[in-house]
């Protein structure tokens, strides 16, 4: 069960130490300083910043670089304000001055020091939050250190707490815990990261081969942090056997549509089926069967980007399990249809050969191998029907505007060679039956 602390002996601890380190002259006077530093830190940086920061905004340097720079400026009032208790301390311990005792002074001088070079070498951590959490959790360490009581304090720790069988389960232990599951999955993930980059500029290497092998180091290196984690923290995993059975089964459960995605993205990294780039028709998704190019494959969903700048976010599941058109798997040729009539008086020869020409001329998307043709699909009640068919290797940029610039070719081709394209009509004839005599 949980020990208890002893309140009486700290606190009879802590009124000796007041009395032989707090109500004195000497501290008093090394509070005078330390207070004399930061209010002359404080002033300096007012004056400082707003005049350092718009000239590293103008420099011509790396976004990431100028972020370090204006977080190291942020840092002003720390370093003059431990100058000067440098140079307070310096005189304060000379005969002249009385020989002071500067052990308070210093230990304020320790710590921001310490401060200082910590908040510098976490500076290539990206994240804000993570950066200053880091940086806080370092420094209480070292003020712990610092001030001469991390001893005490981890026992202190260490006697709260409760035992498990075999194990006991105290403070100490959930901090180092949490504290080595924290570092060791930012830096996972941070590594993933820098590996991932790596892998994106191997072009030996597919675009589906390169997502595969970046999914692949990232839950590899999450697991593993997760694992040496909590092992580090003296926690036997063989302890939560009991309720393995039960918590993995409501997991189980819980996650099923995740971990199906999750390996339904990678066989479809495997099999090369979709990869990012590649332009898709689903059944339904936007209406009428919208097609799209696959901007993203994460670990859970798709990201289907369509010529709106929609996003679909589908389910990587929906993938396996259902049809899917690929419209550039293994080519990215795509045959575009147009049909259109034409009046019964016009030679249904030149009228092929004119679209053929109109079409091919039409806009520069359009491919040359294969050319465009046409058919002559039917003989109409109103006209001679026609199929026009061209290829195309950009889907992703359109295909209503380039059947739209077809069919403009093809009327101005049609007006220049006064070719007319019927429409339906009707004739009403009114027959007089004349008067009828009723007998």
């Amino acid at each position: 069960m949980f020990e208890s602390v002893n309140l009486q002996k700290l606190l009879e601890q802590g009124i000796l130490w007041l009395q032989g380190h707090i109500l004195s002259t000497d501290f008093a006077i090394q509070m005078a300083l330390v207070g004399a530093a930061l209010l002359i830190g404080m002033i300096v940086r007012k004056k400082l910043l707003p005049k350092i920061q718009p000239s590293i905004s103008d420099m011509k340097i790396h976004y990431r670089t100028k972020l370090t720079l204006n977080n190291v400026c942020r840092l002003v009032m720390q370093i003059v304000a431990f100058l000067v208790i440098l140079i307070g301390t310096q005189i304060a311990a000379t005969d002249l001055a009385g020989n002071i005792d500067v052990a308070f002074a210093e230990a304020i001088m320790a710590l921001l020091a310490a401060w200082i070079m910590i908040r510098l070498v976490v500076q290539f951590i990206e994240n804000n939050v993570v950066r200053n959490m880091f940086a806080l959790a370092i420094w209480i360490v070292a003020a712990l250190a610092i001030l001469g009581i991390l001893d005490e304090t981890t026992t202190a720790l260490d006697t709260v707490g409760m035992d498990v069988g075999d194990f006991r389960l105290s403070a100490l232990t959930v901090i180092k815990g949490v504290a080595a599951l924290f570092v060791l999955l930012y830096s996972a993930l941070f590594l993933s990261g820098m590996l991932e980059r790596k892998v994106q500029t191997a072009t030996s290497l597919t675009i589906s081969s390169r997502v595969l092998i970046n999914k692949i180091i990232r839950v590899t290196l999450v697991a593993c942090a997760l694992l040496i984690g909590i092992t580090s923290a003296g926690i036997d995993l063989s302890l939560f056997a009991v309720f393995s059975g039960a918590v993995g089964l409501g997991i189980g459960f819980g996650l099923q549509k995740v971990i199906s995605n999750l390996f339904s993205g990678m066989l479809l990294l495997m099999d090369k089926s979709i990869k990012p780039g590649d332009v898709i028709e689903l059944p339904g998704m936007g209406g009428n069967g919208t097609f799209g190019w696959v901007e993203h494959m994460g670990a859970r969903y798709t990201e289907i980007v369509t010529r709106d700048n929609k996003s679909f976010l589908i389910p990587n599941e929906d993938f396996v399990t259902q049809q899917v058109v690929n419209w550039s798997h293994g080519s990215t040729l795509i045959r575009i249809e147009v049909t259109f009539g034409v009046s019964y008086e016009h030679n249904p020869h030149d009228v092929k050969r004119i679209t053929e020409e109109a079409a091919a001329a039409a806009d520069k998307r359009i491919c040359q191998d294969p050319l465009p043709v046409c058919h002559l699909a039917e003989f109409g009640d109103n006209a001679l029907n026609f199929k026009l068919r061209f290829w195309i290797k950009d889907a992703e940029k359109g295909v209503t505007n380039i059947r739209g610039a077809v069919m403009l070719g093809i009327w101005d081709a049609f007006q220049e060679n006064n070719i007319n394209i019927p429409y339906p009509h009707r004739e009403v004839y009114i027959h007089n039956a004349g008067d009828k005599k009723v007998a």
